[in-house]
């Protein structure tokens, strides 16, 4: 190539622009402004709700709903931190049943525990189990004991 008087080699190099700085300058122009971010949309929120069925040992008077209520509401942790339930959490009562609805992300598994550490407190552990019997339930049971006897 050659070269007119008054012109570089970098204006040939790169066309009309005049430095390698200009060059990426424009690059990184074009780059950024390829295709448009979706922002602005904002996740729904999904509200999880969980039922504990407590009707077994709260018609023999073993367990106490309302005293469980209680235990949830002083054990559950939101953000690290217990008793900070605020409007993210909602734990209600209803005949022999434990409703807990959450905005916030909470695992069944968590949930599960905390009962399971409710009946150890209660020394109920040796007679209850917490059992799952839908997708978004638990219900406490008597675990089988067979009384059957072989005679030898």
């Amino acid at each position: 190539a050659r070269q007119t008087p008054g012109s570089s080699g970098i204006n040939a190099e790169y066309g009309e622009f005049q430095t390698f700085q200009h060059y990426f300058k424009q690059i990184n122009l074009r780059c950024n402004t390829m295709a448009p971010v979706g922002r602005g949309k904002k996740a729904k929120k999904t509200v999880t709700k969980y039922v504990l069925d407590c009707t077994h040992p709260a018609e023999d008077s073993i367990l106490d709903p309302a005293d469980f209520v209680t235990f949830l509401n002083s054990r559950v942790k939101v953000a690290g931190k217990t008793n900070n339930l605020g409007n993210s959490i909602m734990i209600t009562k209803e005949k022999n049943c434990v409703n807990l609805s959450a905005d916030i992300p909470l695992s069944k598994r968590y949930l599960k525990y905390l009962t399971k550490k409710y009946l150890k407190k209660q020394n109920l552990r040796d007679w209850l189990r917490v059992v799952s019997n839908s997708k978004n339930s638990f219900e406490l049971r008597y675990f089988q004991v067979d009384n059957e006897e072989t005679e030898e």
